[in-house]
């Protein structure tokens, strides 16, 4: 319940900066409810998202606990006042939205309703919802008016138009954040496929014939059978590493929760465990950087430090993560077989490299790389800092 109507620039400051801070879709439609039932003191709010069929993807409500939502049955259809606000360009307000025709009635678990505050979320032509408010609070307790309510004002209005601007901004930046993690979980199940069909798949297929030459030699030659035997444990045991890696890898990482520092601490250390190569991780004085700057540098680091485990033939892997100026520098060293860029580039097999620059020029950092054959490489990753 609300405590009184909140009015003022900081109000309204907090209730547009909660609703940007918001990266889910559901969670920024529940705070855009939320701000809204508060903002303009209201009993009820809700915000319905149409779907394709005549009925609502979406439909958050506040001011309604969970047992009345559940004995309310199931989420409305397109049809009466809730359609009107999905087909014109501005607010619909009611004095008794029971007493306009288009009124359908509400199922019997439905709370009484009156006086109504509707506003279609649009982003240019595009319906991304609609906003409704019912039974304004305070007004007719201040003015001594008995019974009734006094209902939304032209403020009110203003206010909720407001609110249906930005709301249209963080609902669309929700959606493409959104769609955005979904093609990284896609680029990441399709990195898995090849690294199975890569690694654990060549494993497997060795695994099998070295196990057939073993049956054949075990009445013949028992002593060699029994070394075909231990290679296949050995082999068993190196395909078990590769999969639990693949899979490590797969997890989406828990930068939101955990930040950048942590989140590398924890690959790291899995890979260590994962692989006979030695992977250490050291960090001096980085601080929090900027989202997109965070994924950046971790996608460069497995990127790195799947070439070096990989592809190298390294048994010492480092990863340093250290502050320069407001930025910080990731550095990937390993003391493998080292390559020519520039062999590399003609052949046509690049690595990663060019999907690691192009991680790096996406946040305004740079990356380089340091490798010759039989040196080893290194792969470092700047980045500025916000």
């Amino acid at each position: 319940m609300s405590n009184g109507p909140r009015t003022g620039l900081a109000a309204i400051s907090t209730a547009l900066l909660a609703m940007s801070r918001r990266l889910e879709v559901r969670d920024v439609l529940r705070t855009i409810v939320a701000s809204a039932r508060e903002l303009l003191d209201a009993e009820y709010a809700a915000l319905g998202v149409p779907d394709d069929h005549g009925g609502f993807a979406q439909f958050v409500v506040d001011g309604i606990t969970e047992e009345q939502w559940r004995r309310i049955g199931p989420l409305p259809r397109q049809h009466g006042v809730l359609a009107a606000m999905l087909h014109q360009d501005g607010p619909e307000r009611l004095a008794d939205v029971r007493k306009d025709p288009r009124f359908g009635g509400w199922p019997p678990a439905h709370p009484e309703m009156s006086d109504f505050l509707g506003l279609p979320i649009r982003d240019g032509e595009e319906i991304l919802g609609a906003l409704f408010l019912a039974n304004k609070r305070g007004l007719a307790d201040k003015r001594g008016a008995p019974g009734g309510r006094q209902g939304f004002t032209d403020e009110d209005e203003e206010l909720l138009s407001l609110l249906a601007q930005h709301a249209a901004i963080a609902l669309t930046n929700a959606r493409l954040y959104e769609r955005s993690r979904e093609l990284t979980i896609a680029e990441e199940r399709s990195r898995l496929a090849h690294e199975l069909h890569d690694a654990v798949s060549q494993k497997l297929f060795s695994l099998r014939l070295t196990a057939q030459a073993a049956a054949a030699l075990v009445d013949r030659d028992p002593a060699r059978a029994k070394g075909e035997l231990h290679q296949v444990a050995a082999l068993a045991a190196e395909a078990a590493d590769e999969l639990r890696a693949a899979v490590t890898e797969l997890r989406p990482a828990a930068l939101d929760e955990d930040g950048l520092v942590a989140t590398l601490r924890n690959h790291v250390r899995v890979l260590d465990r994962a692989h006979t190569a030695h992977v250490t991780f050291t960090c001096d004085g980085v601080r929090a950087l900027p989202a997109t700057q965070e994924e950046a540098l971790l996608r460069v680091a497995q990127e790195a430090l799947h070439n070096a485990l990989r592809h190298s033939g390294a048994d010492r892997v480092e990863v340093t993560l250290t502050r320069r100026a407001a930025g910080a520098v990731l550095t990937v060293t390993d003391n493998g077989s080292g390559f020519s860029p520039s062999t590399v580039r003609r052949a046509g097999r690049h690595l990663g490299l060019v999907s690691m620059r192009d991680r790096a020029s996406g946040v305004g950092g740079r990356l380089g790389v340091h490798s010759e054959p039989g040196t080893g490489t290194t792969i470092e990753m700047e980045v500025p800092g916000g």
